[in-house]
């Protein structure tokens, strides 16, 4: 028996997509898979609807790639239940086509049991409704396939090491007239200048505790003000008192 299907799928990806085999499991219609995980992922229950009666086998398959960029495709199969048995070898090529891709089914089956009881125009029409299914459910499986990411774009090239004496250097930000003066620069003033004069030639012991002069003279306390006031006139106070109780003891002495 021979069947070819048309799918809207690039050829490359249907390729990929009948190369992996949890893939392609996921593909065929009415397997559902064992729960063990060290299964094969082509192994489980598979129910087929042949005629008006619904069968259900023990199958497992194996998908191995051939050079013709094609693959083989055999399962066997046992019925749940009955004592029914199939066996199928197929083998699927992908043909690159307008917008997609075609799949071409080839090969031989035997059964007995259950679907030996449907004639063979039965047997075979369930067989091309299995095989377009499977090829539509593979090409949704391929087109969710992410698409390759692009190539990173080149860097760009490292701009050359300029050295450090081969650097220009800026001009200077003070704003310098004509006759060489800088207007930012501060002079001191004619005092200040003078108390440096005046410093110089003395010791260094002396410029630190010498205490400045002049208009840079700290002004006095008023405290110190008035306590030099009153010595002034405490002092001849205190010498009258002290006159006064000389001559008065002599004369004490004098009428004794």
């Amino acid at each position: 028996m021979e069947h070819e299907v048309f799918v809207p799928v690039p050829a490359d990806r249907l390729r990929h997509a009948l190369g992996d085999p949890e893939r392609v499991a996921g593909a065929v219609p009415g397997l559902q898979r064992d729960a063990d995980e060290a299964a094969a992922p082509l192994s489980g229950r598979l129910k087929v609807r042949v005629g008006g009666h619904t069968i259900t086998y023990r199958a497992a398959a194996r998908v191995a790639a051939r050079g013709d960029d094609g693959y083989v495709v055999e399962g066997e199969g046992t019925e749940v239940r009955g004592s029914g048995s199939v066996k199928i070898s197929l083998t699927v090529r992908v043909v690159p086509a307008d917008g997609g891709a075609r799949l071409l089914f080839g090969g031989t089956a035997s059964a007995d049991g259950r679907v030996a009881e449907s004639s063979p125009q039965a047997v075979e029409g369930a067989v091309r409704r299995l095989l377009e299914r499977f090829a539509s459910s593979l090409g949704s499986e391929a087109s969710t396939e992410p698409e390759p990411e692009p190539e990173p774009a080149p860097s760009p090239a490292p701009s050359p090491e300029v050295s450090v004496f081969e650097a220009e250097v800026p001009p200077s930000s003070f704003d310098v007239d004509e006759d060489g003066v800088d207007d930012d620069v501060i002079v001191p003033p004619a005092e200040a200048a003078h108390a440096r004069r005046t410093m110089i030639g003395r010791s260094a012991e002396e410029v630190d505790h010498a205490p400045p002069r002049g208009r840079y003279a700290p002004a006095p306390a008023a405290e110190a003000m008035s306590t030099s006031a009153t010595l002034r006139w405490a002092a001849p106070a205190a010498a009258v008192v002290v006159a006064s109780a000389i001559v008065l003891g002599r004369a004490l002495r004098k009428r004794r």
